[in-house]
């Protein structure tokens, strides 16, 4: 009993809450418009009278529950004792009263609802007007929250009537696989992260996939490639100031025009102008394994590209493995004859050596020098294939003469002079061939005897010898040579006694003192006495270093070159008389060397690039020789005076025909290094050349009296035995002026004689 009067308290209590709420309404009708629109944002009603139904809804199921109630009521008081009946009634008619009050309540509410609408006049709305449902799925009712938050929940969120939206059942992996077999749109099939449902993506959804993945619009019809429409014109459009009509002459064809269109139609006419053929565009297909017998194949074939490989390299024989048989194993003297040899003569460049195991095998020391220079050789020499020209081998060849055809020539050395302590830089030979002097840095001028070897005489000087010469004439016994800035003339007192004593009273009959043209730039004095006792006689005082002596023929003038001096490089001084002048008033260019015609009165000045001819006579300058090198080293004149040949730094020695060309009429390259020193023999048809690799190549050089035949030129010997110091080898060379024998001087401090 008091569990049903507790029920009916409830209710009660709801129903005075619909009044109160209803009483608000009539006062206040933005209070019911506010309740309106919340529940129409909720989506539960769709128009007015579903509203009202809404709102009065749990009216009719309080009735219901008031009806169910009585029930239960009644039933318990038929279970009640007989002295309960009293009350039962009583009760029975309070029940009956509070429903009519109720009844009476719902009326006056929808009356009052429906009078408040129509005042208002709301129109009618449509609940489809504004749909969101494309914006936001709703099926998704737990927000915008990972759906990893469900996972472990057999539900995803509520529905509108508060009931759990229980998952879609998902199978295990055989299910997977069957359905993978079975659903055609399986690969097609999607799962929405949102709400967890399979979806069946369309071909429209695919196109727009496939682009994505391939970095292009999504949309399949969409070209970002149109053309552009140039809607304003780049072209500066002038406003016509008048409506002037275009003139006649705008409407009559130009002559101009006409006498160029006659001009083509008449080249056309006379087949100066072809018209253009159209290429044909069909391929074409050449039978590559067909035997080119029909000159067409073989022309087709020459016109395919074959590929070039590169040149294999020679397999490795007994003497590279690491424990080769004895018998390719070098000896002691094996081993330094190899040494010795040039590194392009050796038949191996490498040392066989014995291994006990591979493991023991140290690194090639060469593996990146070798790899470098091969790859070198692939990149600077293209290959190329070229036709076979049978030609015999002996028409290449030039037709020389053999070797020992051509001798007398040096070719072994025969006598080592050692004294020197110091680079040997220069030497000069006696005209009668029996002694010859050398120069060093040493500071020192020795006299030899060329036979013999003994060193006569030592000289010391007060600086470097930079060049030293022996006075061609026979009758005199005078050397000179350049120390520093000064030329000391001085007598040897070797051979004849009444030769040394003639050259020196020759000396004191000259001028006692002399004057220069150029005042102060050369001072000739007399040496002191003890000095002279020593053979010193004269010194000439030059304002720079002095670099080259030379002597005429006669023996009575020399010239010496000073190549800082500039336009006082060369000067010529003459000894009967102790006079010295300067033949040039301008210097063209830095002056390496000069040499006077063994028979013209010509004198030969060498500079960097090149070689002018004077005619000391007429005071004019009559050739220039063009040398095509570098820098100018030395110069040599054949005795009969036709040829020159010219040594330069860039390993260059250029032959020289006078009565030919101002070109050199060959040029020979055989040295490595730079060219010091080229010389001429007074009687045989040889030359020689001395360079800095430490060899000094002779050459058979034979000059024939008949103007129509070119000199023969060819090498015979390369004569080694010099050592390289300090990257200069032979600095010297001279011929015996009477027999076949060649002097060398060279950076090793010796001098040697090859006979």
């Amino acid at each position: 009993m008091a569990a049903a009067i507790d029920n009916m308290s409830s209710q009660v209590k709801k129903v005075t809450e619909k009044r109160k709420l209803n009483e608000e309404t009539d006062k206040d009708p933005g209070f019911f418009d506010e309740q309106y629109n919340m529940k129409n944002d909720a989506n539960d009603l769709s128009d007015t009278s579903d509203s009202e139904e809404s709102i009065f809804s749990e009216l009719d199921d309080i009735e219901g529950e008031e009806s169910d109630s009585g029930k239960s009521v009644s039933t318990d008081e038929s279970s009640l004792e007989n002295s309960e009946e009293n009350s039962k009634d009583d009760d029975a008619e309070e029940e009956d009263l509070r429903k009519e009050e109720m009844k009476k309540d719902n009326t006056t509410i929808v009356t009052n609802v429906g009078s408040w609408l129509d005042s208002k006049n709301m129109p009618e709305v449509d609940e489809y007007e504004e749909d969101s449902s494309d914006e936001e799925d709703i099926r998704n009712t737990v927000g915008n929250i990972p759906l990893e938050w469900y996972n472990d929940y057999p539900h995803i969120g509520y529905d509108w009537r508060g009931r759990k939206i229980v998952k879609p059942a998902t199978g295990d992996e055989l299910d997977k696989f069957l359905d993978k077999m079975d659903n055609p749109d399986y690969w097609r099939t999607v799962k929405d992260r949102q709400t967890g449902q399979s979806v069946i993506l369309s071909d429209q959804d695919l196109d727009i996939v496939q682009q994505i993945q391939a970095g292009k619009y999504p949309d399949v019809s969409y070209n970002p490639y149109e053309p552009w429409v140039d809607f304003f014109s780049h072209d500066t459009m002038v406003h016509p100031v008048t409506r002037q009509p275009e003139h006649k002459r705008s409407f009559i064809p130009s002559k101009i025009e006409k006498e160029k269109v006659s001009k083509i139609l008449h080249a056309i006419k006379m087949g100066w102008i072809k018209p253009r053929v159209p290429k044909d565009e069909t391929a074409k297909f050449y039978d590559l394994w067909k035997d080119g017998e029909s000159s067409q194949t073989a022309a087709m074939e020459r016109r395919l590209k074959h590929h070039i490989p590169a040149p294999k390299l020679m397999l490795p024989g007994h003497e590279e493995s690491y424990n080769p048989p004895p018998e390719y194993l070098l000896t002691p003297d094996e081993v330094e004859a190899w040494e010795n040899q040039e590194p392009e003569t050796r038949k191996i460049n490498f040392i066989p050596k014995k291994y006990p195991h591979l493991r023991s095998v140290p690194a090639y020391t060469r593996f990146i020098n070798d790899r470098f220079e091969r790859c070198l050789d692939l990149y600077l020499c293209p290959r190329q294939r070229k036709m076979r020209v049978h030609v015999r081998p002996e028409d290449l060849i030039p037709k020389l003469p053999k070797p020992r055809d051509l001798q007398p020539f040096p070719t072994i050395c025969s006598i080592v002079y050692i004294g020197h302590e110091d680079f040997v830089r220069c030497i000069s030979v006696e005209p009668t061939g029996q002694f010859f002097a050398s120069g060093s840095d040493d500071r020192t001028i020795r006299i030899w005897e060329v036979a013999t070897g003994r060193c006569l005489k030592t000289l010391q000087v007060e600086g470097t010898v930079k060049d030293i010469s022996w006075c061609p004439n026979s009758n005199l016994c005078l050397v000179a040579a350049a120390i520093n800035s000064t030329v000391v003339l001085l007598n040897p007192g070797t051979g004849d006694k009444l030769l040394a004593n003639g050259t020196d009273a020759t000396l004191k009959n000259s001028l006692t003192e002399g004057e220069t043209k150029d005042s102060g730039a050369v001072v000739w004095k007399e040496v002191p006495a003890e000095k002279y006792d020593t053979g010193f006689r004269l010194t000439l005082e030059f304002k720079k270093e002095v670099s080259k002596v030379t002597w005429h023929s006669k023996g009575d003038y020399f010239a010496t070159v000073e190549p800082q001096a500039g336009d006082g490089s060369v000067m010529l001084h003459q000894l009967s008389r102790r006079r010295s002048q300067n033949p040039f008033r301008k210097s063209k260019g830095l002056v390496q060397s000069v040499l006077f015609h063994p028979t013209r009165p010509y004198l030969f000045v060498a500079t960097q690039r090149y070689v002018r001819v004077y005619n000391l006579l007429k005071q004019e300058l009559t050739k220039k020789l063009l040398t095509n090198c570098k820098w100018v080293s030395s110069i040599a004149i054949h005795p009969k005076g036709d040829n020159v040949i010219i040594g330069s730094y860039d390993c260059r020695l250029g032959w020289f025909d006078l009565d030919l060309s101002t070109k050199p009429y060959q040029t020979l390259r055989h040295h490595k290094k730079a060219i010091r020193q080229v010389s001429y023999h007074k009687r045989y048809p040889l030359f020689a050349s001395a360079s800095d690799d430490g060899t000094v190549i002779v050459c058979h050089g034979m000059v024939y009296a008949d103007l129509l035949q070119n000199p023969l030129i060819v090498p015979v010997k390369i004569l080694r035995g010099h050592k390289v110091n300090k990257a200069l080898g032979v600095l010297d060379c001279m011929f015996h002026p009477t027999q076949p024998w060649l002097l060398s001087a060279g950076a090793d401090h010796t001098v040697r004689l090859f006979t």
